[in-house]
């Protein structure tokens, strides 16, 4: 089967970490590929290098003739004035180039002349078979579906994208790439801001794509649904294998197994030969032996012994008891020009775990900086009870910092000790590597665990987390929950994922029930 890319030996680091070595693989035109490894992997770096962001230090990246790729452009530009209808229509703009042309020849042929006028007749008769077997005049119905499909339908297709949150902006972009069906789809985190029933319209798409993709999600039961071939980064290396997330993980462990036995059977080889050179290199009989034998030892393929990243272990503590009742809102509407909803009662009381829930661009960040105090409400009152001290995990981080993830948590905490600081980053999971790095080269995983050990080490009695498992990798994620299982104080959750939150919260805010 056709190879669509090729790449061979692919190497990259920054400064002295190096990330990739010698990384090797082809992708087959219609393979539907997983990209997993734990967070810091290199996961992001590949699929900058494929789509031309980085320039690998080695290695050659060859593509077939012809072959057009397409990635989330997360900061493409978007333009006020534009309709999110007239947005995704730009996902056939050499369509529409082509009708423009046509009609643009309708008026010319009104006046040539005969010779230039067959011509004319020819461009438009190609240019009308070319519209016709491109389905041009069923894009609507297919912009309608895929746009309904992310919900987008239900913003309103004339919406202004000026005017569209960071989780709509993410959901038009990947509506745009999905109309424009390249020949491989390079697809990073693309559940990050889709509700369930966007997942599941996803997952269906995905199943039935004619081409090639690559995806990087840590959602293990989307990926579980989507792929057939998993490539799995780890110790910058790549490894193929064929089927979907679970059979990956049963094969995966069972590699493990059997080159940590090689390795063992090998260490003893060598512990053999390095006795019996040591023993009897010098004696005269048997120096030739012995030089026989420590050749053999140079030229052996030292196995490295399978090694895991360090587990994250996450604690977070309550400084103070607040009063019973943390939060209370009364006839709260909020919003920006208009509101999201109006004349809502709520309590938050003390030990209380809340999930607030709805479809993305409800307004549940808003509605949790209102609550907070960050925003101002429309109408209505929200009143924070007394030794309340929340601490808040955002979202949005984007951060171009070149300071590093020791001086970030220092500088928030002079008093502590750069031994003490070191260890509360390594406690959530960041190697020595890690914490000396630049922030801004960290991974989108490895930055969330430098905002979660902050977060641990502030003041607090409330947590409000605002998707806090984006860019987190099972394992990471698995520690996080079991932390906020054991905390003592309360806590307002926001999560695309209730699978972990459903079997701890105490309550559930759904905002598609508020009015």
């Amino acid at each position: 089967m056709m190879s669509i890319i090729d790449v061979k030996n692919l190497t990259h680091g920054y400064g002295d970490k190096t990330v990739l070595r010698d990384v090797s693989f082809r992708m087959l035109k219609d393979e539907h590929i997983g990209l997993v490894g734990p967070n810091g992997a290199g996961k992001s770096t590949l699929l900058n290098i494929l789509t031309g962001k980085l320039l690998p230090d080695a290695g050659k990246i060859t593509w077939h003739p012809n072959v057009k790729a397409g990635n989330l452009e997360q900061h493409i530009s978007l333009y006020t004035g534009d309709s999110i209808r007239t947005f995704l229509q730009g996902a056939f703009s050499h369509l529409f180039d082509a009708e423009k042309e046509m009609l643009s020849l309708t008026e010319e042929m009104s006046v040539l002349k005969s010779t230039e006028l067959d011509a004319a007749l020819k461009r438009y008769s190609k240019l009308q078979t070319w519209l016709e077997q491109s389905n041009f005049y069923g894009i609507d119905a297919i912009i309608e579906e895929v746009a309904a499909g992310l919900g987008l339908t239900q913003l309103g297709m004339e919406t202004d994208v000026g005017r569209l949150s960071g989780g709509q902006r993410t959901k038009l972009l990947l509506a745009k790439l999905l109309l424009q069906k390249p020949d491989l789809l390079l697809l990073d985190e693309p559940t990050n801001y889709l509700d369930t029933a966007h997942i599941e319209w996803l997952s269906s798409y995905l199943k039935d794509y004619p081409n090639a993709f690559l995806l990087i999600t840590h959602d293990t039961e989307f990926m579980n649904e989507v792929v057939q071939v998993i490539f799995h980064l780890e110790h910058q290396s790549l490894t193929r294998y064929t089927g979907n997330y679970n059979q990956f993980e049963a094969a995966y462990e069972l590699r493990r197994r059997q080159i940590y036995q090689q390795f063992e059977r090998q260490q003893e080889e060598i512990k053999k030969l390095e006795i019996y050179v040591q023993k009897n290199k010098a004696r005269a009989s048997t120096a030739k032996q012995a030089k026989s034998r420590e050749k053999k030892l140079q030229k052996i393929e030292r196995i490295e012994k399978p090694t895991s990243n360090p587990p994250a272990r996450f604690s977070f503590y309550v400084s103070h008891q607040p009063e019973s009742v943390l939060l209370e809102a009364k006839n709260l509407s909020v919003g920006y020009a208009s509101a999201l909803f109006s004349s809502i009662h709520l309590k938050l009381n003390r030990g209380a775990k809340v999930a607030l829930t709805g479809h993305n661009g409800i307004g549940k960040t808003t509605t949790l900086k209102t609550l907070l105090g960050e925003l101002p409400a429309l109408e209505g009152s929200v009143s924070i009870g007394e030794r309340v001290q929340p601490a808040y995990f955002e979202q949005e981080f984007h951060t171009q910092a070149e300071h590093t993830a020791l001086e970030e948590i220092w500088s928030a905490y002079p008093d502590l000790m750069q031994k003490e600081v070191r260890k509360k980053l390594a406690g959530c999971g960041l190697k020595t590597e890690h914490i000396f790095q630049p922030l801004k080269s960290l991974s989108g995983g490895e930055q969330t665990k430098v905002r979660l050990c902050k977060l641990m080490l502030t003041d607090s009695n409330l947590l409000v987390l605002d998707e806090p498992t984006n860019h987190l990798d099972v394992n990471t994620k698995e520690a996080l929950q079991e932390a906020l299982i054991a905390y003592e104080g309360t806590i307002v959750l926001v999560s695309h994922e209730p699978a972990f939150y459903e079997s701890w919260v105490t309550e559930v805010w759904n905002m598609e029930k508020w009015n």
